[in-house]
């Protein structure tokens, strides 16, 4: 793991295993937790490497129901757990396929140990609802908790930290891969949940995968969605086949194939 202090008491922490970020804003009274990691082993090290920073009560948010994003919550006893209230019922419904369907690609690269963690990694369900917004006090400062709307998932939530410019953004930004549309995304909506993210003005936007970035990077990235939204369109229109939109794509066509074979009204 790798802190990058971002601003006063705003940190992003780096994990090599799946490019991960995760987050850490400290007030006077309290500290905000953005993810919790892949498993519980995960979690416990991310716990303790909050706690070598603050001793304060910790809240901890989920940016979204994917498996490497909440399966570490178990580390964070006694915390408040915000999510999307559909970032909750994806947690109940899937989380089991999500783990054994992961657990296998991690057998398949001979990483049975990273298997075995995730297998065995208990769900623990969010607490409290955001459904557009909530504002969290923690002493003196505010973080303000948005869902931006549909992007790389339908329960996608963000983090800003207004008085210093720095906003957690998930998955909805991804830095060092293109962003992941697969079968949960939404590619028609999501350059608008973007748009969403650059109207508060951050300076400084975290991904959930790769390194922090500035407005310009997601500006850059919105307009590459907002290519896929039109190849999206052209293939569901029939205006154009999944090929020829493949051809046109501003990512790789492993990236793209899927998103636009899906054929989902998004």
């Amino acid at each position: 793991m790798r802190w990058i202090e971002l601003a006063d008491r705003v940190f992003a922490c780096r994990y090599t295993e799946l490019d991960q970020t995760l987050g850490l804003v400290v007030g006077d009274t309290g500290c905000l937790v953005i993810d919790t990691g892949t498993d519980e082993t995960h979690g416990a090290q991310w716990a303790a490497a909050v706690r070598e920073v603050t001793d304060l009560p910790w809240t901890v948010v989920i940016t979204h129901a994917h498996w490497d994003h909440f399966l570490g919550t178990t580390a964070f006893p006694g915390a408040d757990v915000w999510a999307h209230p559909r970032c909750t019922a994806e947690i109940v419904d899937g989380a089991g396929a999500q783990a054994e369907s992961w657990a296998a690609r991690y057998r398949e690269s001979g990483r049975d140990d990273l298997a075995e963690r995730l297998l065995a990694a208990r769900v623990v369900l969010p607490t409290h609802a955001v459904a557009d917004r909530v504002d969290l006090d923690l002493g003196d400062r505010v973080v303000t908790l948005r869902h931006p709307g549909h992007g790389h998932t339908d329960n996608d939530i963000v983090v800003h930290v207004p008085d210093e410019g720095v906003l957690f953004a998930g998955d909805t930004v991804e830095q060092g891969a293109p962003p992941s549309i697969g079968k949960d995304g939404y590619p028609l909506r999501w350059p608008s949940a973007l748009d969403a993210l650059l109207d508060l003005g951050p300076r400084i936007i975290v991904p959930g995968h790769g390194e922090p970035v500035d407005p310009g990077f997601v500006r850059g990235q919105r307009a590459e969605l907002a290519v896929i939204a039109s190849l999206f369109d052209g293939v569901r229109s029939g205006t154009l086949t999944v090929d020829e939109a493949v051809a046109q794509s501003p990512y790789p066509e492993e990236a793209t194939r899927p998103a636009l074979e899906r054929g989902r009204v998004a």
